[in-house]
């Protein structure tokens, strides 16, 4: 039960999300002696290595379903460009 009674789901969970949680900040602090570009090259490495970049950039593209229908003329329009070169590539050795 809630804490208002008007909205007795107040404090009910949330549900969950369709996509994973956000990640903790990626940081890197300058040690003593350490050079700019090293430093750079430090979080770089720790940005690589939590894959954060290649998943905003998936996600960045939407991309919907394909549809049986255009599955199929995608294969048909492959097949179209395959004959073609057939052809091309026959009759270029003559």
């Amino acid at each position: 039960m809630g804490i208002c009674p008007k909205h007795p789901n107040f404090l009910a969970p949330l549900p969950s999300l369709p996509y994973p949680p956000p990640v903790m900040a990626i940081y890197a602090v300058r040690r003593r002696e350490e050079s700019n570009d090293s430093l750079m090259q430090r979080f770089k490495k720790q940005v690589q290595q939590t894959g954060l970049l290649k998943a905003l950039r998936d996600r960045s593209r939407f991309k919907g379903t394909v549809t049986r229908r255009e599955v199929r003329m995608r294969a048909l329009k492959r097949e179209e460009h395959r004959s073609a070169n057939r052809k091309k590539q026959f009759y270029s050795n003559m």
